[in-house]
């Protein structure tokens, strides 16, 4: 099934920052990815004692990256969030990929933002989607959230391994990817396609997420071949845009991997 036509290309390049990076599990993919030149790694004295930091300590050594012993009023500064474990490292931001080299991946399982603001959601969505496959993201530059300590402690890692690039806006990106032929896929609750029956979930593919309460805007939504909705049987009206992404991506997985 052909999506192909004549719009415009995108180019990314430029860097989406990330560079502080919190939290046991997001230091740990950092310094296992190797992928971004880590320049310390800081570890509160008063930290509880667990088997993911001796793991970061002792990859820190192989990479030759400092560890430093600091208090805990140190790490929190560097943070700049609370939930930081006792463990921050400052590295180089994070690269964007051209968008592409995302496309044209021939499993090219995309997760993009349409004015998503919380930055937890942004990274808890990043985590879901790299656990269920995904290849890529689209990250907008304006009106959405950065990657911020909170979206990359929220991320736990996933920015490591997922290739993330900057747009100027989802719809326009959405052109590119159409010129792809990845087929997009907005999730809206108003729709009466599922996403359990997707026809195209094994094709090259971008999920599009709306924002927190208003959901997609109205030139995303119509530039999605496909608008599909999260089957819900219970008596709350929606979910979280986070909770909605986890099962819009494991039913994208699910038909990728079965």
């Amino acid at each position: 099934m052909s999506r192909a036509d004549a719009r415009g290309s995108r180019r990314g390049g430029e860097d989406l920052g990330g560079e502080i990076i919190p939290g046991r599990r997001a230091v740990r993919e950092l310094l296992l990815s190797g992928r971004r030149t880590v320049r310390h790694v800081l570890l509160a004295r008063e930290r509880a004692q667990s088997d993911v930091v001796d793991e970061i300590v002792d990859l820190a050594a192989r990479a030759d990256v400092p560890v430093r012993i600091v208090d805990g009023a140190r790490i929190a500064r560097e943070a700049q969030i609370e939930t930081h474990q006792g463990v921050v490292a400052l590295a180089a931001a994070v690269a964007s990929t051209p968008i592409g080299d995302l496309c044209s991946a021939p499993d090219a399982f995309l997760v993009a933002f349409d004015g998503i603001t919380d930055p937890r959601n942004l990274g808890a969505i990043l985590r879901t989607a790299e656990v269920a496959g995904a290849t890529g993201a689209l990250l907008p530059r304006h009106r959405s959230a950065p990657l911020s300590p909170a979206a990359v402690k929220a991320a736990a890692g996933a920015i490591e391994h997922l290739r993330l690039c900057s747009v100027a806006g989802i719809a326009n990106a959405l052109d590119e990817t159409a010129r792809s032929d990845v087929w997009s896929v907005g999730i809206d609750a108003d729709s009466s396609t599922s996403v359990a029956d997707l026809t195209v979930a094994d094709a090259p593919i971008v999920l599009v997420f709306g924002a927190e309460g208003r959901g997609m805007s109205r030139l995303v939504r119509e530039r999605c071949d496909v608008v599909a909705s999260i089957p819900m049987y219970g008596k709350i009206e929606s979910l979280n845009v986070a909770a909605a992404a986890a099962i819009a991506c494991s039913e994208v997985a699910r038909v990728r991997h079965r």
